[in-house]
C-alpha cells in the first residue's frame, strides 16, 4: 500500500519507535526490503537517492517498478517512495514523477535561503498529497557526492525549519554517512533534546543509522526520533555475501553463472539486516 510519511511517522513519534528508511539501488534491494516489511508488519520507507533513481532508469521507472511490485507481491504493509538528499529540482521531479515522499535537502544553503526553498516545495508537495522531510546542519559523511562534516544543528534554526510545514526534520547531532571512524564521538542527545523540544515534537530523522549503537538507537527513540536511515550497513553485507560467493568458486558450478543466483546471497544478506533494523526500531506489527 503506497502512502507517504506523514502518518506512519507520527504514529511511530507517539509510540516510541522508528520506522527504517533502507535505500534502493535496484530490482533485487526492492523486492527484499518489501517482502521482509511484510512478514514484519511493519511500514517501511524506500528511499532512493537522485544517483540511485538515475542508475534504476529514472524517478519514473522507480514509481512504476514499486507500485507493480507493491501489486504483485501483495503487499499490505505501509510503503513510502521517498527521495533521499534531493536538491530543489530533483524534488520538483519527483512531485512530477508520482513519489509518495521527498527530501529536500538546502542544508549547505544559508539558513533563510534553505527556508524558503523548503517553503516552496511545501506547498507543491501537499498540493499532491506528498509528504516532505527537509534538514538543517548537514550529516557528516558522503552521499551521491555530497560531503559533509556533521554539523551539530542549531535548536533555533530547526525551529524556524520546521515552521515551513515539512512533516518531519532531519537535524545533524554528529551522525554520518557511510562507515563510521573510530575516533567517531558518538552523537550529541543534548543537541537532539533540545531540537526537539523546540520544533514542537515534529518527528525527527536520523541519517547515518548504519554502525550506530544499539543503545545510541533507543535513546534517539526516546528522544524523537522517528525515523531512522539505513543503507551503507546494506552495501557492505550485499557485497561480502557476493563476494564469498565469487570466491568460493559457486559461479562455476552448473548455472551457477546466473546471475539470479550470484546476487542471491546478498539479497539473503540485506533480507537479515534489515530483519534486524526493524526490529530494533520497534516497528515490527505496527501497521
Amino acid at each position: 500500500m503506497l502512502v507517504n510519511a506523514t502518518e506512519m511517522l507520527k504514529k511511530a513519534r507517539d509510540g516510541k519507535y522508528a520506522v527504517g528508511q533502507f535505500n534502493i539501488n535496484n530490482l533485487e534491494w526492492t523486492k527484499a526490503i518489501l517482502e521482509v516489511a511484510e512478514e514484519l508488519q511493519s511500514p517501511v520507507i524506500l528511499g532512493v537517492s537522485a544517483g540511485a533513481a538515475k542508475y534504476m532508469g529514472g524517478f519514473k521507472t522507480v514509481v512504476a517498478l514499486v507500485g507493480a511490485m507493491i501489486e504483485d507481491l501483495k503487499i499490505t504493509v505501509p510503503v513510502a517512495t521517498h527521495l533521499d538528499h534531493g536538491t530543489y529540482n530533483d524534488s520538483i521531479a519527483c512531485i512530477e514523477a508520482g513519489f509518495s515522499s521527498i527530501m529536500y535537502d538546502g542544508s549547505k544553503l544559508p539558513i533563510d535561503e534553505n527556508l524558503a526553498k523548503t517553503a516552496e516545495i511545501v506547498k507543491l508537495a501537499h498540493a499532491k498529497g506528498i509528504s516532505v522531510e527537509a534538514e538543517v546542519g548537514s550529516i557528516g559523511g558522503e552521499e551521491d557526492g555530497v560531503v559533509g562534516s556533521g554539523e551539530i544543528a542549531d535548536a533555533d534554526e530547526c525551529k524556524r525549519l520546521a515552521e515551513t510545514g515539512i512533516d518531519f526534520l532531519a537535524a545533524g547531532i554528529g551522525n554520518i554517512h557511510g562507515v563510521y571512524p573510530a575516533n567517531w564521538q558518538g552523537l550529541n542527545f543534548e543537541a537532539l533534546e533540545a531540537i526537539n523540544n523546540a520544533t514542537g515534537g515534529i518527528p525527527l530523522v536520523l541519517h547515518g543509522g548504519s554502525g550506530i549503537p544499539e543503545d545510541m538507537i533507543k535513546r534517539s527513540i526516546s528522544l524523537g526520533v522517528s525515523k531512522i536511515n539505513v543503507n551503507t550497513e546494506k552495501q557492505l553485507v550485499f557485497a561480502a555475501a557476493v563476494r564469498k560467493y565469487i570466491e568460493d568458486g559457486k559461479d562455476k558450478e552448473g548455472k551457477g553463472f546466473d546471475p539470479r543466483k550470484i546476487l542471491a546471497p546478498g539479497v539473503e544478506a540485506i533480507k537479515v539486516t534489515v530483519r534486524e533494523k526493524i526490529e530494533l526500531f520497534g516497528s515490527t506489527n505496527k501497521v
